[in-house]
């Protein structure tokens, strides 16, 4: 087998060069400068019209044999960082064919350093249901290891480190299989991916102690629960100083929690690649713990830490599947959050009254309509026409992304007539 002066083998570097180039092609197009814009112009609240996504999408059944599409998923090279590179060129050119909607293909591709970063003092202590096969979903049952005040010394800020041998190797890689085709961006930690630069302060909590301990506190001891939340801030943001200062942080993501992240307004002036700052990019907070308890204690327990963290950052996204309509006064307390999540389960008609012209709307279309026994297109219209009028008679900006979904039931074409349906409504 030949192999490359980066020890590649010659037939994965023709294969993924064969990829690269049809995402070149495709990133050449003058509709992604059209497609830039408009996000932008959603971000920066002058929306030109809603904006529509799908992401965190079933890949392990849209790869099966037999499948339409699935073909195109098919990866055939042999060495790791090979298959990874071809894997997220075949999706990116896939969701271009069948689920396109207004995604933006780029001219680069962002490799990531490889970062050392040992946490926070404790790991999460669990037990896990599968979901199936190739399923990325989990149940999970948490250990709790803060059960007592002298437990949150386990709490401290363990020291992030670049593995400049192994990021070198990486970006050699990168560069021999896309030289002449996409841009290789070396990227630290970003906004985007998991939850690098994101703060889901009582998920984290959550995951070091489980749900029953900390509902309990809630009513029994809050000030057990303040004094976990204070420290586990502290030590995020004394991570925070250290990444910066060792040019680990990364930029320009083009995506922030599955919605377009595209704007005028970052990086700020001073901007240097090398030493990106929080105040240069984007960051995602969440708190889904607090579906399980009232307003007041959402009020109580999270603007006051998350603040800390967002105030460092250039702009936010806040929420996830949890529904906010009745708090938005209190993610006002949130600075730089620009986006605000309208789950399923929230009441679109209050949250357009209380987000207005303020904040992007961000609906999360329930992806049960995908993973029913049988597809009903007419529920996805009657989402978008019920989240359509409700944002046009306050004037909010708007976006839709059908994401967390964990099965389409082996038919892929439910996702294509989605981003069909999207497409339409989002454009009449």
């Amino acid at each position: 087998m030949t192999t490359t002066s980066a020890g590649l083998p010659g037939a994965d570097v023709a294969i993924v060069r064969g990829l690269a180039a049809k995402v070149a092609e495709l990133s050449a197009l003058p509709v992604q400068a059209e497609r830039v814009r408009e996000w932008q112009a959603l971000n920066g609240l002058r929306p030109e019209r809603p904006m529509a996504m799908i992401d965190e999408i079933p890949w392990h059944e849209l790869r099966t044999p037999g499948l339409p599409g699935a073909d195109e998923l098919v990866v055939a090279s042999t060495h790791a960082f090979a298959r990874q590179l071809e894997t997220a060129l075949r999706r990116e050119l896939y969701r271009w064919s069948h689920m396109r909607v207004d995604m933006v293909v780029e001219p680069y591709v962002d490799i990531k350093k490889v970062i050392n970063r040992p946490g926070w003092g404790i790991k999460i202590a669990e037990s896990t249901i599968e979901q199936g096969t190739g399923n990325e979903v989990k149940s999970h049952a948490y250990v709790d290891q803060l059960a007592n005040p002298e437990d949150m010394e386990k709490l401290r800020c363990l020291e992030p480190s670049l593995n400049a041998e192994a990021t070198a190797e990486r970006e050699a890689w990168a560069h021999e299989l896309l030289d002449g085709l996409l841009e290789v961006r070396m990227q630290g930690l970003t906004g985007h991916d998991g939850d690098e630069l994101a703060f889901p302060l009582w998920d984290d909590i959550e995951q070091f102690r489980g749900t029953e301990p900390i509902l309990l506190d809630f009513m029994d001891r809050p000030e057990h629960l303040h004094a976990i939340a204070d420290r586990l801030t502290t030590v995020r943001l004394q991570e925070l100083d250290i990444l910066e200062a060792k040019g680990l942080l990364g930029y320009g993501n083009n995506r922030i929690h599955t919605t377009g992240a595209q704007t005028t307004e970052l990086p700020k002036p001073g901007f240097d690649a090398a030493h990106v700052r929080p105040i240069d990019t984007w960051t995602v907070g969440r708190s889904q713990l607090f579906v399980s308890v009232g307003d007041a204690t959402f009020d109580e327990f999270v603007p006051q830490y998350y603040a800390r963290w967002f105030a460092r950052f250039g702009l936010g996204y806040f929420g996830c599947c949890d529904p906010l309509h009745n708090r938005i006064d209190s993610v006002r307390k949130i600075p730089n959050v620009r986006k605000i999540s309208i789950s399923a389960w929230a009441k679109v008609q209050k949250g357009a009254e209380s987000i207005g012209t303020e904040f992007v709307f961000s609906r999360k279309p329930n992806p049960a309509m995908v993973a029913m026994d049988t597809w009903v297109p007419e529920l996805a219209e009657k989402d978008f026409t019920d989240v359509l009028a409700a944002t046009r008679a306050n004037g909010c900006p708007v976006e839709f992304t059908l994401k967390d979904i964990t099965t389409c039931r082996t038919d892929p074409k439910r996702l294509w007539e989605w981003a069909s349906i999207a497409e339409r409504m989002t454009r009449a």
